[in-house]
């Protein structure tokens, strides 16, 4: 059973679609089951598709409906992809997957990591910045006013808040690939741009889906900046 999709409310938006088809060059019938409705959704899932992404407000549901949850659905208590098996449903988190990708491939003199929001990203973000090593602090928005300083900042807020013109920093990820507003500040080192990590998770989510390793360029091309 080659269907794809995706499952959540809403789905519209969602860039899934876009990187799936260009990673696989639409050979896969990928869909959108927009519903507010889980039980619907699951059922969906489980009765037409052999994988499925996963996005608000299903992460916390899907991995605890999974029958065999990965390392990091354990960690986390969300997951963006369910895959169906000969054992059952396994659950996986591509955010977490793709976000230690890029951290891992950071230069060693970052020791310390400070992870600002505390939603799914944030905790993706804190998880393997941990697996990495690193000396890790959650932030929540109000607790940043002061300033921040990290050898890594992951901004994981959807949008500004008071302090972040006072984030120092060696390099910053910014989890927010629609509408960015880290860029340029002052105190950054390297900038990496919320695109980077949305791309990473599907090449590390689409080849659990799929069983196939996923055309990476491709994917890059079908979101220019």
């Amino acid at each position: 059973m080659n269907r794809f999709g995706i499952i959540g409310h809403p789905v519209h938006n969602a860039k899934s679609p876009v990187l799936f088809t260009a990673a696989y060059h639409g050979k896969y019938q990928y869909d959108r089951i927009d519903t507010p409705d889980f039980e619907e959704a699951w059922q969906r899932f489980i009765e037409g598709y052999h994988a499925v992404n996963v996005t608000m407000p299903f992460k916390m549901l899907a991995a605890a409906r999974a029958d065999i949850k990965a390392p990091e659905v354990e960690a986390t208590g969300a997951a963006n992809i369910l895959v169906r098996t000969a054992r059952g449903i396994e659950a996986h988190n591509s955010d977490y997957l793709g976000v230690k990708v890029i951290l891992s491939r950071l230069s060693e003199d970052i020791r310390t990591a400070a992870i600002i929001g505390g939603g799914g990203a944030g905790k993706a973000a804190l998880h393997a910045a941990e697996a990495c090593g690193f000396s890790t602090r959650l932030y929540h928005h109000d607790e940043i006013e002061a300033g921040v300083e990290a050898d890594l900042i992951v901004f994981c807020l959807p949008k500004a808040v008071a302090g972040i013109d006072r984030l120092r920093c060696k390099v910053l990820l910014e989890a927010n690939y629609k509408d960015p507003c880290m860029e340029g500040m002052p105190g950054i080192g390297r900038y990496i741009h919320g695109r980077e990590w949305l791309v990473q998770q599907g090449i590390e989510g689409y080849l659990l889906m799929s069983g196939e390793e996923p055309d990476t360029t491709a994917m890059l091309n079908a979101l220019p900046l």
